[in-house]
């Protein structure tokens, strides 16, 4: 029997103007967890979307072998019948229905006419135990977490027969604790014969878990190595093309007088009136610096943005003070008009416009700037964010494109731009670099740099300790809602920062 489950062949994939895979060829062994990476735009999600049948055959050049057969996908069941299956990042499950009803959606047993719901969950318990999925068949989704959530899927996948798994940026929004479950499961898959290729920008999670490791760039293949005889710095420089000597640009940053100071802050969940997520949070941020909020998930750091933003909730107690001065702040407008602006963490579902062109993203919270009681003045517009799209490198064909048609890193600098354009004197960025390539991210921290040089103040939401570590002057630790600790950049280690994020007692150094 061949070796290779999967042989890719000289396949290419034309859309008008660009050239998404150039002669691509890759060799899938069976049983393996073969690593796929590369650059935000370096041609994965097409690959993926013509594996999983999204691209039929025909639409791209080139061949594709499935156990020594010709691939010849018509559309996305052709691929589940051929066991080729894809988790994506943004899960797709019904919150209201059960683990099993989602498992067999569409495909439920039936007897008589009617769902056979003992065979359902039946077949439900036996694919979980079948694959070591801890998971409890009758729950319904909206009670699980996001790994359990992943698990979901996955299981779901498997009860099609899927013998080649695809995972697509798997551990983007999930804890430690539920990263390590996934491995776990991931292992499992492999000793039980099933094949994934696993897609990631965490390249620490290739050498974890992988076997070998492919990189893209530019639509075309650098290179496919075995991770056991790898490193982090080979993997980067086969991405970027080039030795990145450092991940994080050093900065220049002069902080200077206290620009923000947040006391006392309480919010209440808005769900439980009695329950608080934000405990009695206190902090300074000062011009020209970067302050870094570390903890793990659910430890109210977003909540924490989104009550400074006066997005949260209504039930807020404590004070904001801007420049010395007392300021009220009840919604995002209000933060606005204080010069307090918020890059969130759902740049999709909160950030961007998905409908509308890169122009009219840039400009849309800036459109009084361009306008008049009568009409909007067009030219400027254009010259003002072709001038932040150049300053924050956005590569794109045109700003009259469809804001879906850039990779992840550069819808990310669309959002931050459009916040610049009015020049805010607090910026606070949620997860700033989630799920782009370390080349993007590089360019995003080197932008961060350049605006804490021109005075700016930076809050950075962040679950990467490497990133908290590189980028951060200080350092605000938080658990459970509460403050443990603020750390200037000297003292910091992951080790502390990890010791305060779940419960330990801190200082604090404000």
């Amino acid at each position: 029997m061949n070796d290779y489950i999967l042989e890719i062949k000289n396949v290419s994939k034309q859309f008008p103007g660009i050239k998404a895979l150039s002669d691509v060829s890759i060799n899938i062994r069976r049983g393996g967890i073969h690593g796929l990476c590369g650059e935000n735009g370096a041609g994965k999600s097409t690959l993926m979307k013509i594996l999983a049948g999204v691209y039929p055959h025909g639409a791209y050049d080139g061949e594709i072998l499935l156990n020594s057969t010709p691939l010849r996908n018509s559309y996305i069941g052709d691929a589940l019948k051929n066991g080729i299956a894809i988790v994506h990042q943004e899960l797709a499950l019904i919150p209201y229905m059960t683990v099993g009803e989602n498992i067999y959606l569409g495909r439920e047993p039936v007897s008589h006419g009617i769902i056979n719901r003992h065979k359902l969950y039946a077949d439900t318990k036996e694919i979980l135990k079948k694959y070591d999925l801890d998971i409890p068949f009758s729950a319904k989704i909206s009670s699980l977490g996001v790994g359990r959530q992943q698990m979901v899927e996955i299981a779901k996948a498997l009860s099609e027969d899927a013998r080649i798994l695809i995972l697509d940026e798997p551990t983007s929004a999930l804890t430690d604790t539920e990263i390590n479950a996934l491995m776990r499961i991931l292992n499992t898959l492999r000793e039980k014969g099933v094949t994934c290729i696993y897609i990631s920008h965490k390249l620490e999670e290739f050498f974890r878990i992988t076997d070998t490791v492919t990189v893209l760039r530019d639509g075309m293949v650098v290179d496919t190595i075995d991770t056991a005889g790898a490193d982090t710095e080979a993997l980067i420089a086969m991405m970027v093309g080039r030795e990145m000597t450092e991940r994080f640009p050093e900065g220049k940053r002069n902080p200077k007088k206290v620009i923000m100071e947040v006391r006392n802050l309480t919010a209440y969940d808005q769900a439980s009136r009695d329950k608080k997520v934000i405990k009695d949070i206190s902090f300074t941020v000062r011009k020209g610096e970067i302050l870094g909020i570390a903890g793990l998930m659910g430890a109210g750091r977003t909540e924490l943005a989104t009550t400074i933003f006066g997005e949260f909730g209504t039930r807020i107690s404590g004070d904001i003070i801007i420049n010395g001065e007392k300021i009220t702040v009840t919604s995002a407008r209000d933060a606005i008009d204080n010069g307090i602006h918020l890059v969130p963490e759902d740049r999709k579902g909160l950030g961007l416009i998905t409908t509308q062109s890169i122009l009219e993203n840039i400009s849309l919270p800036n459109i009084h700037r361009f306008s008049s009681i009568f009409r909007i003045d067009k030219h400027k517009e254009l010259q003002e964010c072709e001038r932040l799209a150049k300053d924050m490198s956005v590569k794109c064909r045109s700003l009259l494109a469809n804001i879906n048609s850039l990779s992840g890193g550069n819808q990310q600098k669309v959002v931050i731009s459009k916040w610049l354009m009015t020049r805010p004197r607090v910026l606070i960025l949620d997860e700033p670099t989630r799920g782009i390539d370390v080349g993007a991210k590089y360019e995003i921290y080197k932008f961060m740099n350049e605006l804490a040089e021109q005075g700016m103040a930076i809050i950075m939401i962040s679950s990467e300790l490497p990133e908290i570590l590189g980028m951060s002057d200080r350092i605000l630790v938080m658990c459970e809602g509460e403050c443990k600790g603020i750390l200037e950049k000297k003292d910091a280690t992951q080790e502390i920062i990890m010791t305060l994020a779940t419960g330990m007692n801190g200082v604090h150094n404000d």
